[in-house]
């Protein structure tokens, strides 16, 4: 189950594991929120295809904000086959982000490799508030079949 929001907007600290139903339940009602949710099941479906099992959720898509950019995503390299993945997720420069956000419309990332500027992999990167500083929550999802 997805908690409630603490007082900063954010999901409170850890790692909260839900269901994609779960998640398009709490997170997709306004038009904007379910476009970035199709494109997110897009990229769910390439990622299935690959192997890959585990996917986490943040940004600004996973707070109370009402109308986010974007999402951002980190997939869990563990057990994917790489030539099953979209070319595009393999590309390592900034400027290929561009590419994934277009076609997935979202921020997508490896888990496992470290962000750039701090050195965290992605999964802690993504549990900390760039505005704050502070311990925050994302949302998992196991697309690996059970739930």
């Amino acid at each position: 189950m997805i908690p409630e929001f603490n007082d900063q907007g954010n999901l409170p600290e850890g790692i909260h594991p839900a269901s994609m139903q779960e998640l398009i339940d709490r997170f997709g009602y306004n038009p904007k929120r379910a476009w970035l949710l199709d494109g997110l099941s897009m990229l769910i479906k390439n990622l299935e295809l690959a192997g890959c099992n585990l996917i986490y959720i943040d940004g600004s898509f996973v707070t109370e904000k009402e109308i986010p950019g974007d999402y951002d995503m980190a997939w869990s390299v563990q057990g994917v086959e790489p030539h099953k993945l979209d070319p595009c997720l393999l590309l390592a420069l900034p400027e290929h982000r561009n590419e994934i956000e277009l076609k997935y419309r979202g921020d997508v990332f490896p888990a496992e490799i470290p962000e750039g500027a701090s050195g965290k992999t992605f999964l802690n990167f993504f549990q900390e508030d760039k505005n704050t500083g502070e311990k925050k929550g994302i949302v998992a999802i196991n697309i690996g079949g059970g739930q």
